[in-house]
């Protein structure tokens, strides 16, 4: 990176402020599935498809956008999302048809996600710190989406109370053109990391496909977005749905958001000082245990708000972890596509938990099936993320031709 006022410093606030407001923005989605659903005459599976496929895009197209960022540099891509993010918010204010609203809450604000979140801001900045810092200053950044989600969490609920759910839209649409001169500041050329080895972005495609944590990574990453997208957005509706205020689901969404914060923090610190790979497995394990606690206790603000808690300090500590094994096993490099490609996992796992749940409350009128598999996917991933060969592949060719 050459030598300007692109600072490590400045990077990462930056970097953090477009996560703030990129996964802000998004998890206040929830809180627009009655009113929308309400006032269209829609089934609650119209804008859950929607916002699957908001899931799907965002991981297909975010997997691209890595690439054009490794090429050409991230300030461009995170530009261009931030102008699609604006698009399909004022989209979604106006969407008349359940087609519409698929093209708009999914295809474009989809697209958006991608090109502003962890895959490629995460990168970013763990191109300029040293390795030592890697795994904390991902968590910072992390935790300031999940912040994101603390703030704008309440202005959206405040916003669809004040102006509307139409007005709401349009003011986030506002909240989201802050992300275009924050853009300046990550426009950073991709560089290979010092000491590491020259390839092409093919030869690293190939090289990440060929090795088993890979493949482990991105399903353990899979099951993670089955919780966080079905949580985000069937949470609120699943709190009415018991009998509680649509107040109690809207402060368990900001409770998330707040103490996820911490436990951000918490895991990209314990990243750089402890196995990736056993702490990610100890995550999914206790996510298990909550679900099952907001399961099978009876649902009243004091067990919603413990769950949330737990939950939150759970929430996104996969992504730091996640997202610093890549690049602890491949380099930095190609950092913003690989990741992207794992996060895909993420995003399919988050199409299947938002629709399915959807599909399955339209179907038998209740939550619990999904719930019941989202603690069976909880234990699938605390075992597949354990065989997880966490050296680097420089590291291990540098063995192998020692021992030859």
């Amino acid at each position: 990176m050459e030598k300007s006022w692109r600072t490590p410093l400045v990077v990462l606030v930056c970097g953090s402020l477009v996560m703030l407001i990129s996964f802000g923005i998004r998890a206040g989605f929830g809180l627009f599935m009655q009113p929308i659903s309400m006032e269209h005459g829609w089934g609650r599976e119209v804008l859950s498809v929607s916002l699957a496929l908001q899931q799907l895009a965002w991981g297909a197209l975010g997997a691209i956008a890595g690439g054009f960022a490794d090429r050409y540099g991230p300030g461009r891509v995170i530009a261009v999302g931030a102008l699609l993010y604006i698009l399909g918010l004022v989209g979604m204010a106006y969407a008349p048809t359940p087609l519409s609203m698929h093209f708009f809450s999914g295809g474009l604000i989809g697209a958006a996600l991608g090109c502003t979140s962890f895959g490629i801001v995460l990168a970013v900045i763990g191109r300029t710190v040293t390795v030592e810092k890697r795994s904390a200053a991902m968590g910072i950044a992390t935790a300031a989406g999940s912040f994101g989600q603390f703030l704008l969490i309440p202005a959206s609920q405040y916003l669809i109370t004040w102006l509307g759910w139409h007005g709401a839209l349009l003011g986030l649409a506002v909240i989201a053109v802050l992300i275009l001169p924050l853009s300046g500041a990550l426009a950073v050329k991709p560089a290979a990391a010092p000491g590491g080895a020259q390839q092409s972005l093919g030869q690293a495609l190939h090289e990440a496909l060929g090795e088993k944590g890979f493949h482990l990574l991105f399903w353990g990453y899979f099951v993670c977005g089955f919780h966080i997208a079905m949580l985000t957005m069937h949470l609120p509706s699943f709190v009415s749905d018991s009998g509680l205020k649509p107040e109690h689901g809207m402060t368990a969404l900001a409770l998330i958001g707040l103490f996820n914060v911490i436990g951000t923090f918490t895991a990209g610190w314990l990243g750089g000082r402890f196995s990736k790979k056993y702490l990610l497995s100890a995550i999914y394990s206790i996510r298990v245990l909550l679900i099952a606690m907001l399961v099978l206790l009876p649902l009243t603000p004091l067990t919603l708000y413990v769950f949330a808690c737990g939950i939150g300090l759970l929430w996104l500590g996969t992504v730091p972890l996640t997202n610093g094994l890549v690049a602890q096993i491949f380099g930095m490099r190609y950092a913003a596509l690989l990741a992207s490609i794992v996060f895909f996992g993420h995003q399919i796992g988050g199409f299947i938990g938002v629709w399915l749940a959807g599909y399955l409350f339209d179907t038998t009128g209740s939550y619990s099936i999904a719930f019941y598999a989202s603690m069976g996917l909880g234990i699938f991933a605390a075992i597949v993320n354990l065989p997880v060969n966490e050296k680097p592949l420089t590291e291990r060719a540098r063995y192998a031709q020692a021992v030859a």
